[in-house]
């Protein structure tokens, strides 16, 4: 989770990820009056009260708090000072004389302003102890491009169109089609409208946009054909970004100034966040870094082993199925799956067993699974003492060549229960 200095929001303040309010409004604290520039003289005290600022505006603010949180980036960079430090009462963070010596606005270098001009850098806020209102900033755009399995695998070079207004090529952004827009005659060239009002010795002064220009401070007398005289056109914007190997599904890529552009003559143009995510393989599915595979094979091989050959990602990969395999048995071959995006390693081949039955087997084939449900077939319990009869209730004839140690016993104690001599056995 990195914020535009790529380092982490609560790393900065030097609070746990569920730090409640009054703790990060005591780490802010303590950590602004140890780097405020009016007041400390350590190395790079502006620099790191920059961050402390940052950091403090986003998390103090529980919908942008909760959005760093879930986004992993909050796209800190997206927003100017103001917008990070919005309802944000400095005054019940600091105190009135927390910096010691008068009020608050003069410890901090007076003009009510407590930051001044820190953030001329790179949030867009006008230098000169924050008079004036910030540079708008253009839009985002959100984009989705869609890489195969073979590009995570190596890792490749991702290209997107980004289509957006920009100054019309034909008259340059002038919006005229000589090129050459004149002044406008109703601000002269300012692109404000000043009213003044009298209330008895007081002059009061009300400053808008000049409605004739929209603030341009020129117009145009033969608009251009192509944008109409707006001065801009959509235009195809070609962008090239690398992609890891091993990139994780749903990666948002970021590409600085590559949005919409700002509304007005002044500030600077959005951002472009890119998703990607990972196209479809006929062969495999992926989970992470892992590769699942479905092998089908038939019955025989499952209940006697076999050595078949699977896709893998770099290549044909031998398998061993020992005997016996189950149906959705998963045979795991560790580390021929995708590289990991941490840089550990690769991830594991899963294979997915399915055993297949034949649908229309053929007769010899009928006759093979006979025999084998006979070998299975449960066996009837042994009668004992009581010879063999069919349903009339006689004797069963002994077939040739049957084993008669057996039945001499038990034949020679029915004759004898019975009544009868002594018997031979035959």
């Amino acid at each position: 989770m990195a914020t535009t200095r790529g380092r982490d929001y609560y790393d900065v303040l030097g609070v746990p990820r569920d730090a409640d309010p009054k703790t990060l409004k005591r780490a802010f604290r303590e950590l602004a009056r140890r780097y405020h520039p009016d007041l400390s003289t350590e190395p790079g005290a502006q620099d790191r009260f920059k961050e402390v600022a940052e950091a403090y505006g986003v998390l103090s603010d529980p919908e942008r708090r909760d959005e760093y949180d879930r986004r992993g980036t909050a796209r800190p960079t997206a927003v100017s000072v103001e917008d990070l430090l919005a309802g944000l009462d400095l005054g019940d963070v600091f105190g009135g004389d927390v910096f010691g010596g008068g009020t608050g606005d003069r410890a901090f270098g007076g003009g009510g302003n407590v930051f001044g001009n820190l953030f001329d850098g790179p949030f867009g806020a006008p230098p000169g102890g924050g008079a004036g209102s910030a540079p708008e900033r253009g839009a985002d755009i959100e984009l989705e491009l869609t890489v195969p399995l073979s590009a995570v695998m190596t890792g490749s070079t991702g290209a997107v169109t980004v289509r957006r207004p920009a100054a019309c090529p034909d008259c340059g952004g002038t919006g005229a089609a000589d090129g050459a827009p004149r002044q406008c005659p109703r601000c002269r060239g300012s692109g404000q409208q000043v009213t003044e009002r009298r209330r008895g010795s007081t002059v009061l002064q009300q400053v808008a946009t000049c409605r004739a220009c929209g603030g341009r401070g020129t117009v145009v007398r033969h608009p251009c054909s192509n944008c109409a005289g707006s001065g801009r056109a959509v235009v195809e914007d070609p962008v090239s970004f690398r992609i890891p190997a091993g990139v994780a599904e749903g990666t948002i890529f970021r590409l600085p100034g590559r949005g919409m552009p700002p509304p007005g003559a002044r500030g600077r143009p959005g951002d472009a966040y890119v998703t990607v995510r990972t196209a479809a393989d006929p062969r495999f599915t992926r989970q992470g870094a892992d590769l699942w595979y479905r092998l089908e094979i038939p019955v025989h091989q499952a209940v006697l082993g076999a050595t078949p050959t699977v896709p893998g990602p770099d290549g044909p990969v031998p398998l061993t199925v020992p005997p016996g395999t189950q149906p959705g048995a998963v045979l795991d071959l560790p580390g021929l799956g995708l590289p990991r995006a941490e840089g550990r390693g690769r991830g594991s081949l899963r294979v997915s067993v399915a055993v297949r039955v034949p649908g229309h087997p053929a007769e010899e084939e009928q006759e093979l699974y006979r025999r084998l449900a006979a070998l299975h077939a449960p066996h009837p319990p042994a009668t004992r003492g009581v010879p063999p009869q069919t349903e009339t209730g006689a004797l069963v004839p002994e077939p040739p060549g049957a084993d008669r140690t057996v039945r001499h016993h038990w034949w020679h104690r029915w004759r004898r229960r019975r009544g009868g001599g002594p018997h031979d056995g035959t």
